[in-house]
This record gives structure tokens, sequence and C-alpha cells, in this order.
């Protein structure tokens, strides 16, 4: 289904329901855009050896927000061209193999629109202050630092 043009859009939603692919495709299709790029994260079911049971996340939403718009303002610098982006990430329990994370990034080429979703969730996980707490099947769990993280 055709979108209509209209301004760019730059959405965030952080939630605890179940993300949905379709439902950020959808929100980043454009009529002008050949490219739109898809950046998934799931939960795996391991960490250097030990069994990931679940996944648990936790946000300052309104930090969260603000810094995810700071990247959404950085991609437009760098790639002019990038039409609509988007980003759901989870909060609360995410089981493994379900997404904790979804980026949707368009553009009329692929180019800009690829190097724009992997920009995008790099930086995520560098700045934004969003907490990972892996639970393992022995009954233990531990709070997750990202290698990016500017702040720790």
């Amino acid at each position: 289904m055709a979108k209509a043009e209209g301004d760019p859009r730059d959405l965030v939603k952080l939630t605890h329901d179940k993300l949905s692919v379709d439902t950020v495709s959808d929100s980043v299709t454009c009529p002008s855009c050949g490219a739109i790029s898809i950046f998934i994260g799931t939960t795996r079911n391991s960490f250097e050896g030990m069994k990931v049971v679940q996944l648990e996340y936790e946000a300052y939403i309104p930090m969260a927000e603000s810094e995810l718009r700071k990247i959404y303002t950085d991609i437009r610098a760098r790639w002019p061209t990038v039409r609509h982006i988007c980003v759901h990430h989870r909060l609360g329990v995410v089981p493994v193999t379900e997404a904790s994370v979804v980026i949707g990034i368009s553009s009329p080429h692929r180019g800009d629109s690829l190097e724009a979703v992997q920009y995008c969730i790099d930086t995520l996980k560098a700045t934004v202050p969003i907490w990972k707490k892996e639970v393992y099947e022995a009954d233990e769990s531990c709070w997750k630092e990202n290698k990016e993280c500017q702040w720790t």
C-alpha cells in the first residue's frame, strides 16, 4: 500500500508489548524510497557458555526518547537522503528468539539506509539509557554492560 510522502517521520516506541517488524517497516514506507533497511535484535539462548532463558530491559523513558531523537538528528545530518526513521525497543521480559529492538530506516537508495541503520544501533547501545539483565537457566542473572556504552 503506497503512502503519501508527507514530512519525514522520526518515530520512537518503548513498550512492554511484543514488537512487530511489519509495523516498523510500514511506518517507514515511502513512495520515493527504494530502500528500507531493518535491523532486528533478538534474544539469543547463550552467553559465554551459560544458557540464557530471557532478557529483562529497563529504561529511563524520557531520557531514552531524548537520546534517540539526538541519534535521529545525527543520522539526518550524515545521510540527508534518509526519509523516515523508526525505533521500537522492548522493555520488561524478552524471551529467547523474540525481538528486543527493531530499527527501520528508509531512503531513496540502499547505501544510506544500510549505513544509517548500523550507526543507529551502534549509537543506541552506546548512549541510550536502556539497561539489560540476562537471566540464566541456573537461576542466576546478570545486568549487562554494553561495551559501546560511554558512561561506564
